[in-house]
């Protein structure tokens, strides 16, 4: 990771294939942020795993702990919204839209994460982009999976990127967000 310093408008991208801890990483920087008294707003998508496989997907609004079934692991589930291999509950989609659009002016803008519908379809999370492209926070954080990277680093170039391989790497990247001291009173 680069050095540089917290302004109004930073995104930071983070990427990695699919069980290396994307997810874990941004629940470790929402922990830091909160600690130093930050506000944290946006969502983030919790695997639902039964019996060691992942069925399905959750949503959690950041600001009110609120959760909502967003998807579920189908091939053949009818639904609108799909993606190989899940389905999704327009109304969870939805809600999640109204949790983004309302997510603004915050410390930390977590969107946990954008990727095919968003940034190929123009589905999804549409609020999400709206957001980040807004600006109104500290730091914003944004999964987005490997193959959408060139995306998303056309979308916004200023956007410093960590990836993470392994859920083994988790442990010195904290350190070096904590190095950096990211997450000042300030």
């Amino acid at each position: 990771m680069s050095d540089f310093k917290i302004s109004k408008g930073n995104i930071l991208i983070i990427t990695g294939p699919r069980g290396a801890g994307k997810t874990t990483l941004c629940a470790r920087f929402i922990d830091q942020a909160r600690g130093a008294g930050w506000r944290v707003a946006g969502v983030l998508s919790l695997a639902r795993v039964v019996d060691g496989e992942k069925t399905g997907i959750d949503v959690v609004d950041l600001l009110t702990y609120e959760r909502r079934d967003l998807a579920v692991r189908s091939f053949t589930l009818p639904s609108e919204i799909r993606t190989a291999g899940y389905a999704f509950d327009p109304q969870a989609m939805e809600w999640a839209n109204q949790v983004l659009a309302g997510s603004s002016a915050c410390d930390l803008l977590v969107v946990d994460e954008l990727g095919p519908l968003e940034l190929r379809r123009r589905q999804g999370w549409q609020a999400g982009l709206a957001a980040l492209d807004g600006g109104k926070y500290r730091l914003a954080l944004v999964v987005i999976r490997p193959e959408l990277l060139e995306d998303a680093k056309l979308r916004w170039p200023q956007a410093e990127v960590i990836e993470i391989l392994n859920i083994g790497e988790l442990p010195e990247i904290v350190a070096g967000i904590k190095k950096r001291g990211l997450f000042s009173e300030n």
